[in-house]
């Protein structure tokens, strides 16, 4: 009964040792999910004046330019997904990748190849683990994503939709990454990031009541859109990479916290299994205390007859 008790004192400090990371992990987690949310705050309004420059622009000419003009019939598609580079956070990057997936089926049935780039280490080890081909890939910055980070990614994705689909190129540009809605919810999106849907901005314009601006062009619309593609796929890039980033956090709290309480529950199961054990124990002690000294009074009155 004893080496029994020391098993469950030994399990005890294991789960307790467990405890103390978690929830120190958990802690962590919620001291940069506030960071994490003040990032993609400070982004939105950039990005917002951005896209309804580029719309301001496209339609106040008749320009053609890629970041605005549909293809009539597109054959190729780039996906860029946008996963973590540690675990330890629930379903959030099998989520993003489940809505990859669902995407790309989407896109094949349209009868489009699709081309994928990714960000983080868990779609590069599920993409590499299936011997799928990946055009490129970016790491080590999921965490804490600066906006280099956003210029290093948009460069291919731009390169690629300024080509023509003979020379490699796409026409259409996708992005999947976790949209933070709450610290209790983060959903998985795919989102079209070219060509720009000028209906849907337009829409959502005049919903807000909002007007959109006139410009005049110098030297000339063309151009102006040519400066601004960069910046308006590096923009919503780097706001997706910031929304990722607090969904990470938010959902690596979840999970911590999740683990943190069952190690408690866990651990007064097995204080109430030792301290059975140890009852146990002292009652056999007792019973052969008690037995051993009956015994020894029979043994005693035997002698004295």
């Amino acid at each position: 009964m004893g080496a029994q008790l020391r098993v469950y004192k030994r399990r005890i400090q294991a789960v307790t040792a467990t405890k103390k990371i978690t929830k120190a992990m958990e802690m962590i987690a919620a001291s940069r999910i506030v960071k994490a949310q003040r990032k993609v705050a400070a982004s939105k309004p950039y990005a917002t004046e951005l896209t309804r420059a580029v719309t301001a622009v496209a339609t106040g000419s008749s320009a053609k330019h890629p970041l605005t003009t549909e293809v009539e019939a597109p054959t190729r598609a780039a996906v860029l997904l946008v996963t973590s580079d540690r675990g330890l956070a629930g379903g959030y990057s099998s989520n993003a990748i489940k809505a990859a997936e669902r995407l790309r089926e989407r896109l094949a049935s349209e009868g489009k190849e699709v081309d994928t780039y990714i960000v983080g280490r868990k779609g590069v080890a599920y993409y590499g683990f299936r011997e799928r081909k990946v055009e490129d890939s970016w790491t080590g910055f999921t965490d804490n994503p600066a906006y280099s980070d956003a210029k290093s990614i948009a460069a291919p994705l731009i390169e690629a939709i300024q080509k023509d689909t003979a020379e490699g190129g796409v026409d259409e540009l996708h992005i999947v990454f976790t949209e933070f809605v709450s610290m209790m919810t983060q959903n998985a999106v795919d989102d079209r990031m070219l060509p720009l849907s000028l209906d849907e901005v337009a829409k959502e314009s005049t919903r807000k009541g909002e007007i959109l601006p006139l410009f005049d062009f110098e030297p000339s619309a063309e151009d102006v859109l040519d400066a601004l593609l960069p910046r308006y796929v590096e923009s919503r890039i780097y706001n997706a990479l910031l929304q990722a980033a607090a969904s990470e956090h938010a959902a690596r709290r979840r999970a911590m916290k999740s683990a943190t309480d069952n190690a408690g529950d866990l651990i007064k199961s097995l204080s109430r299994l030792a301290n059975a054990a140890r009852q146990a124990e002292i009652t056999q002690e007792i019973s052969e205390i008690v037995g051993g000294a009956s015994a020894l009074a029979d043994a005693t009155a035997g002698s004295d007859k």
